[in-house]
């Protein structure tokens, strides 16, 4: 089997293809659509969902059979059809224009994958077997979400605020590893779950503490 080589994609406003109008289509376009991107679904009928996306304009809907020059100006396509000639020739027309590709249940036909993921806020956890058992992914995607609760995204949004005050007041490079390790650290993460309400304050005070000069 071949190996794929994990990354993190930016699409914020980029025109992607979704061709399928059913469940799996519609879970594949609103990942889409919270990533940002421009989505087009072709699809003679759509979930309930997918056609209130194409009312509200979220989504563009083309009302018919998957045709080549659907592919015109798409960065990213998604074959989520039951249709194997159809996937086959979606792949060959990706290929041609030179885009990702991800035919659904068809790992083979796939130049990429879309992993299991656990989602904090900034935090993103992914879990992929590389297409070759979905289930054991979102398994293990499940057994992560119980470790990783809500209090992660609050802990990284708190760090991300403390790393620019560190990176503008603290000129020493060691130094500044050093307190956003502290504050990275797992004391932090126990108050981001049981002081929510309070921790930032507490947090900003221990920080004017550790960069007040020293008598």
């Amino acid at each position: 089997m071949k190996k794929y080589y994990p990354m993190m994609v930016d699409i914020n406003g980029l025109r992607c293809l979704v061709v399928g109008g059913g469940k799996v289509a519609e879970r594949k376009t609103r990942g889409l659509l919270d990533a940002g991107a421009l989505v087009t679904v072709v699809s003679p009928k759509l979930t309930p969902q997918l056609a209130q996306w194409a009312d509200t304009g979220e989504i563009v809907w083309r009302r018919r059979l998957y045709r080549r020059e659907d592919h015109e100006g798409c960065r990213l396509v998604i074959a989520a059809t039951d249709q194997a000639e159809v996937n086959v020739q979606i792949r060959h027309e990706a290929d041609a224009r030179g885009q990702w590709v991800n035919v659904i249940d068809h790992p083979e036909l796939c130049t990429f994958t879309v992993p299991a993921t656990v989602t904090r806020g900034k935090l993103c956890i992914a879990v992929s077997t590389g297409g070759a058992s979905p289930s054991l992914a979102q398994m293990i995607r499940d057994q992560l979400a119980s470790m990783y609760g809500e209090e992660y995204e609050l802990h990284l949004e708190l760090l991300q605020e403390m790393r620019g005050i560190i990176q503008q007041r603290v000129p020493v490079p060691k130094e500044r590893y050093r307190l956003v390790k502290e504050l990275a650290g797992e004391e932090w993460l126990e108050e981001c779950r049981a002081n929510p309400e309070k921790v930032r304050s507490k947090m900003y005070q221990w920080l004017d503490h550790a960069l007040s000069p020293q008598t």
